[in-house]
């Protein structure tokens, strides 16, 4: 749990979900419970672990980029 008590982690992890989902742990119903599960590895592996274990569909290409401005 040392990971998610650190908000840098949780930071980076939100940070990618929104990056390529457009959606935040907040906003996917992920506590603590369900996080704690990916903690063990880095944020962006991480997030891109529980979009995987969750079936969240990716933005296209041209949405990233939207996204990221």
């Amino acid at each position: 749990m040392s990971r998610l008590t650190g908000n840098a982690w949780l930071a980076e992890f939100d940070q990618t979900l929104q990056r390529y989902y457009a959606i935040t742990c907040e906003d996917a119903g992920a506590d603590g419970t369900v996080l704690q599960r990916y903690a063990d590895l880095p944020a962006g592996e991480a997030a891109m672990a529980f979009a995987e274990d969750y079936d969240l569909g990716p933005l296209d290409w041209w949405s990233i980029g939207r996204v990221m401005r």
